[in-house]
């Protein structure tokens, strides 16, 4: 029985090894840049220093339809996320020439922040969707997500000794280090590992599992939407010219009608006689969001429906949203988020490191793995340089630059192309401490550029001393374990 169960282990060792191995790198971009999003408003309002009013929401929101009726003329829908105790600014899409533009607006005037950024919500979207085009980014993040759940389950089985685990860490010794923090890091947190790991996936169970939706409604995707948000009224545009009514009292209707807060407002054909207003309750106030709306005539500011969801299904997909999005958490478990999303993302990059590490031990590497050695090095120091980038740019680059978020982009993406070349070009020995080094470096400019005592400069200055360390560690080199004299007789 015992050979049997050691062999069990073994082949769940060795797939644990290969399916963390195979997308090992696009899971340290998502976790990166998940861990990140838990701090999504926070990051966007240190990214917009010079706006900082703040007003009711309802008001906030009445100053952004009045700018956007003003300068964004010919438009077929609005789109707000209204501020809240978190983000100040009221953050809205809309078309505008055949394209959406996204904008931060300032909850008194309406007009754009002077800063033009995309915030945290870069971040959000690298999370699930890879700077790819749709679909292809948030496939790639489903599968990859999938593969993570096996890399969790198969690990737990490969453990033998799981609990003494948690409290095991041998520094200096070569492979064994690796492993004992590759497992703590793993261990410590394995349960909301494996939650976040599996909400994530039925976040997108659309796109990995979509034969149902396939069966029932083939590519009617226009009743999927309307069946699964029943309450948001529809109509086409009447093409008849009639200005807006006031949206401020139809956000406090709302709000005195569901209860709560409210979260979003979508503005639908603006400036028509068919406009319609739809206020939506916030989600975060309760871990399982039980979605409201509530539709207004834009013309009448007359109410025309109320949903309030009460569906067993639905509310129970909407428990496993809400646990992964995490936007009911007080600042006390989003902190706890940020550290489990941390140390599964060293967890992947000690993995990644370990692969190498266990087979250099063994036998001089082969090319394969000497390739994949230096990539390492490129992705795991390069994303976190190309997201110190992104904050650098946002404090560097001119006010008033046209494409100034699209370039902040760039800026970030380029950083990680460079810094993964200069990886695959260079020694192990010589860009590690480099590429370490320089994310320390940028993380301490960022910091040090603000002059503030935010959160996102603290975890900033605390960043830089991490990185620092490690370059330091990276420079002095492999410590030199002590050969054991044998005693003489």
């Amino acid at each position: 029985m015992s050979a049997v169960r050691e062999g069990v282990r073994q082949v769940m060792a060795w797939l644990h090894g290969w399916t963390g191995l195979l997308l090992g790198w696009v899971l340290f971009v998502m976790c990166l840049a998940g861990t990140l999003s838990v701090f999504k408003p926070e990051i966007s309002q240190w990214m917009r220093p010079e706006t900082t009013a703040k007003a009711d929401p309802a008001d906030a929101v009445q100053a952004a339809a009045t700018w956007l009726t003003k300068n964004a003329k010919d438009t077929n829908a609005w789109y707000f996320n209204v501020p809240n105790a978190r983000m100040n600014t009221v953050e809205a899409t809309y078309d505008s020439g055949g394209t959406f533009l996204y904008r931060a607006l300032d909850p008194v005037s309406g007009a754009p922040a002077p800063r033009e950024t995309l915030g945290g919500e870069f971040f959000y979207r690298l999370h699930f969707e890879l700077e790819l085009p749709y679909p292809w980014g948030r496939l790639l993040a489903s599968i990859a997500g999938m593969v993570m759940l096996v890399a969790l389950i198969t690990g737990i089985i490969a453990h033998r000794r799981i609990f003494k685990d948690y409290f095991t860490f041998r520094p200096a010794k070569g492979q064994r280090s690796w492993l004992d923090g590759h497992n703590a890091l793993g261990i410590l947190a394995t349960p909301f590992h494996l939650m976040i790991t599996f909400t994530g996936i039925v976040t997108l169970a659309s796109l990995n599992m979509p034969w149902a939706i396939t069966a029932a409604y083939g590519s009617d995707y226009f009743n999927v939407y309307h069946d699964l948000t029943p309450g948001v009224f529809e109509r086409a545009r009447a093409n008849v010219p009639v200005p807006l009514a006031p949206v401020a009292p139809m956000v406090r209707a709302a709000q005195r009608q569901l209860g709560g807060t409210v979260g979003r407002v979508y503005v639908i054909n603006p400036g028509d006689k068919a406009a319609v207003v739809t206020v939506f309750r916030s989600d975060a106030d309760q871990l399982g969001f039980n979605p409201a709306e509530m539709s207004f005539d834009g013309v009448t500011g007359q109410p025309l429906t109320k949903w309030i969801e009460n569906r067993g299904a639905v509310q129970t997909y909407n428990v496993v949203y809400g646990l992964h999005m995490a936007r009911f958490a007080p600042m006390a478990t989003r902190w706890l988020y940020f550290l489990g999303g941390l140390m599964l993302t060293l967890a992947i990059a000690t993995g990644l490191v370990l692969w190498i590490v266990k087979r250099r031990e063994r036998a001089p590497l082969s090319r394969a793995n000497r390739v994949l050695e230096r990539l390492n090095a490129g992705v795991i120091g390069g994303v976190p340089l190309g997201c110190a980038a992104y904050l650098l740019a946002n404090r560097l680059l001119p006010l008033g630059l046209a494409g100034r978020a699209e370039m902040e982009v760039s800026v970030a993406l380029w950083t990680a192309a460079a810094a993964l070349l200069a990886g695959a070009a260079l020694p192990p020995r010589w860009s590690w401490p480099i590429l370490t080094g320089a994310c320390a470096l940028a993380c301490l400019f960022a910091a040090l550029l603000t002059f503030s005592a935010s959160l996102v400069s603290a975890v900033l200055a605390l960043t830089a001393i991490g990185f620092a360390l490690l370059a330091r560690k990276q420079l002095r080199g492999p410590a030199k374990r002590p050969e054991r004299k044998r005693r003489t007789a």
